[in-house]
């Protein structure tokens, strides 16, 4: 029987949350990561007979970064027709416009690129080297930004690591040809984050203004739709094709 193994990190919130919540009903076995647990994941994987297992981890720690991609992968079921990795857990780091001076916002600022860029580096290593022989259909979305295609005053560290993450994707996309690989932007979402954003001081982020705009206007995506529109992007015959997306093209 043909079966799918899914695993997205950043699954307790937010789009993570509504991919994993989505996924759950779709696939077999259900891998998540984050900070915290998602009782009522749990729950819905349980009533779609679909194994969930979940990993507490903070993946801005290289420590527990290694030990999470360990504890996943070398428990991995191989006889799977379908893996899927969906990295998208992150952080918009410190924001300041070119004034980043100190132990504290040096600190950030690592702790922003081990979340955003050396956790996404770790873990597809260690996806595609588990599954590079067994022969499945393999498939990777890394969550990005259109920040890391285009500069945002205040945004250096968060347009940065999502930059990163475009190359590196590139990169691992003629490394592996036995995946498939996108980074994708998926717009700007009603999520936690931006809250975060639209609370920031403008001498800090000379932006904030367009999203308290979108956000009136009632503009940012929904969590659970843009969801829905990813998985059915997913699953597209043409996915990988186009390393380097932005969801918005195919609403």
């Amino acid at each position: 029987m043909s079966q799918t193994i899914a695993i997205v990190t950043g699954s307790s919130r937010g789009l993570g949350d509504a991919l994993a919540s989505q996924l759950a009903t779709q696939v077999n076995q259900l891998i998540t990561v984050a900070r915290t647990d998602n009782a009522q994941l749990q729950e819905l994987a349980r009533q779609q007979n679909c194994q969930h297992v979940h990993y507490r981890a903070d993946l801005a720690d290289p420590v527990q970064i290694n030990a999470v991609a360990q504890d996943i992968f070398s428990q991995l079921d191989l006889s799977a027709s379908q893996y899927i990795l969906i990295n998208n857990a992150g952080t918009l780091g410190p924001v300041g416009q070119y004034n980043v001076l100190g132990h504290e916002k040096a600190l950030d600022i690592a702790s922003a690129f081990n979340l955003n860029v050396n956790s996404i580096i770790m873990l597809t290593s260690a996806f595609l080297t588990a599954t590079r022989h067994t022969g499945a259909d393999i498939r990777v979305i890394n969550i990005s930004s259109g920040a890391g295609r285009a500069p945002t005053p205040g945004w250096g560290v968060y347009c940065a690591t999502k930059a990163a993450l475009d190359m590196y994707t590139r990169v691992v996309k003629q490394e592996a040809p036995h995946a498939r690989l996108v980074s994708l932007a998926p717009g700007v979402i009603d999520t936690g984050m931006q809250k975060q954003i639209r609370e920031l001081d403008l001498n800090h982020f000379p932006n904030r203004s367009r999203f308290t705009q979108l956000h009136e206007k009632g503009e940012l995506s929904n969590p659970e739709q843009l969801a829905h529109q990813i998985l059915n992007y997913l699953h597209r015959d043409d996915f990988g094709q186009t390393e380097i997306d932005d969801i918005r093209h195919y609403s």
